[in-house]
């Protein structure tokens, strides 16, 4: 399907984070920008991850690959500073990271800790407004930004836990931020993926009943994959789609539509 992508985004700049290896959302999205013709810098979280980026990002010829840890004061700086440097610009923001301490995710909300809530929300969403700050001033011609959710923050999913509340929370923050940035021409979406093999949903208990689950209940008939994601994606970040910003777009066969 990638040769078939018109270079639709030709001159376009991305930032991607949230890559951890190659089953990422994160990935998918930006393989699909590439192949549509845009230029993609990528992050990496830690010393741990380097390695199964760094492959990625050559892959990718991404000329800008950096850490990017939401918790450690300055990162966020030094990554859209050596944007501001090597670009000049950006056209895309690609917010796919989330978090909550094993034994929060794993608990019911009730037994959730204030301080592991407010860990979860900080990085799975308040990371999403700062970047949102840092990037807006790039985006001089107008740009896309996009925040991965899932259908968790609009009805109840076993075992989803407090991460229910947090993406409602970032869903929430997308519909704002569209309203803000929209007369800067920067558009917001929320995406939300059907469940998918990602490391991070590793995390969650019976993820494979709810693999299983949500194939038979999407009208497609089968899972999506990381590349539905990004294609998606890559459409809404073209003038195809300029006028659209501001809701929740479902990637997930229909399945959201199914009680």
């Amino acid at each position: 399907m990638t040769d078939e992508i018109r270079p639709v985004l030709t001159g376009h700049k991305a930032l991607v984070v949230g890559i951890a290896n190659d089953q990422s959302i994160a990935y998918g999205c930006a393989k699909a920008f590439r192949a549509a013709g845009a230029e993609v810098a990528v992050t990496w979280l830690n010393e741990k991850a380097r390695p199964h980026v760094e492959p990625l990002a050559r892959e990718l010829e991404a000329p800008i690959a950096a850490p990017l840890d939401v918790s450690i004061p300055g990162q966020f700086e030094a990554v859209f500073d050596e944007i501001g440097r090597r670009w000049g610009k950006l056209d895309i923001l690609v917010h796919s990271i989330a978090f909550a301490p094993l034994e929060d995710l794993r608990g019911g909300l009730l037994d959730c800790s204030a301080e592991g809530f407010a860990k979860a929300m900080d990085v799975s969403c308040h990371s999403f407004i700062r970047m949102a700050r840092l990037a807006a001033p790039l985006m001089t011609d107008g740009g896309t930004m996009f925040a991965m959710s899932y259908y968790g923050a609009n009805r109840v999913v076993p075992n989803y836990n407090v991460m229910g509340p947090v993406k409602a929370a970032l869903e929430a923050s997308c519909r704002y931020l569209a309203f803000e940035l929209g007369p800067r021409r920067i558009r917001v979406h929320a995406i939300s993926p059907g469940p998918l093999k990602t490391r991070a949903a590793s995390g969650l208990k019976d993820f494979e009943l709810l693999l299983n689950e949500a194939a038979h209940k999407a009208p497609l008939g089968e899972l999506v994959d990381i590349m539905d994601v990004g294609y998606a994606c890559a459409y809404l970040a073209t003038p195809f789609a300029h006028r659209i910003t501001g809701g929740t777009v479902y990637v997930d066969g229909g399945a959201n539509i199914v009680a």
